[in-house]
């Protein structure tokens, strides 16, 4: 059942991108206090008794249907971590074989990451960029962060070509304070150009993660006749045949994700792929154990 909070197909009927954030991490979250085997909860968040005056909405409701008594979920108080949340809305990011965009669930996740850094005391920050920066929301852990945060990911819209190399260049410049690095991309460029302009990033003391979203159709294309391929980037085109798909070009793609992945872990990089018709709980877990790790 908790899954089904974690669906981006059931997210995109979600139309307010905060509601789809805590959807998703209190979803999330419960499962983690469910859960014999994962290891988070205790890190995440440990409980006392309402008080009257208590803000409500840090009620763990779940605790309260269970037991009848009203306990607070209290989170850590200092802010030992920063988040910097990369987002790719290049053209190419607004492809779907489905309901929902690459984009649009890139979207998910980093309000949904955002959401879950706020609880934790995070400061976070944000740079939405296509072949530029497109925006930048710096780190911060001040009031008023989280809805910032979520209204830039809510504007950002699929723009031009992609060119890693100026929002990584942005980052050096503005940003000294060591933390998480989180990009959402679908990494369309050289594996080893993609990984070599990233790769800087670790020399500051960085955890950089990269989440390489594809559609399901871009991985395994299924069609039975000749199709016409555009290029939404480059403005090229190109006919595909059914036989082409399955051989010649699923090698290809199986070749750049191995490719990218393995340069990745060579740099020191945390590599995740993620498919987006799958739920978001694997980008959760993957940043908690990076934030953990910081520890």
């Amino acid at each position: 059942m908790l899954q089904r909070f974690l669906d981006p197909s059931v997210l995109a009927s979600i139309s307010s991108l905060d509601l789809v954030a805590k959807t998703v991490v209190d979803g999330f979250v419960a499962g983690l206090h469910r859960s014999p085997t994962f290891g988070f909860s205790q890190e995440f968040a440990e409980y006392r008794s309402y008080v009257e005056g208590d803000d409500l909405r840090h009620v763990d409701w779940n605790v309260f249907a269970r037991t009848e008594r009203i306990y607070l979920k209290r989170f850590k108080g200092e802010t030992n971590s920063q988040l910097l949340l990369l987002l790719d809305a290049s053209a190419s990011m607004k492809y779907t074989s489905g309901k929902i965009t690459k984009l649009d669930y890139a979207r998910y996740l980093a309000a949904s990451l955002a959401y879950l850094s706020s609880q934790q005391r995070d400061a976070t920050g944000l740079i939405v960029f296509d072949e530029d920066v497109r925006n930048y929301v710096a780190p911060s852990t001040r009031q008023g962060q989280l809805m910032r945060l979520l209204h830039a990911i809510e504007q950002a819209e699929g723009g031009s070509r992609t060119d890693f190399a100026k929002p990584f260049i942005h980052f050096q410049e503005f940003l000294r304070r060591r933390g998480i690095v989180v990009v959402m991309s679908d990494f369309y460029a050289d594996p080893e150009q993609i990984v070599k302009v990233i790769e800087p990033l670790r020399y500051h003391g960085n955890e950089v993660v990269m989440f390489h979203m594809l559609d399901p159709n871009e991985v395994a294309p299924k069609f039975r006749d000749p199709v016409l391929l555009l290029d939404v980037e480059e403005d090229t085109a190109m006919e595909v045949s059914p036989e082409y798909a399955r051989n010649e070009y699923r090698a290809k793609i199986d070749s750049h994700i191995a490719t990218l992945a393995d340069k990745a872990a060579a740099a020191g990089l945390e590599y995740v792929f993620m498919d987006t018709s799958k739920p978001l709980d694997q980008g959760l877990r993957n940043y908690l154990a990076l934030r953990q790790r910081r520890r």
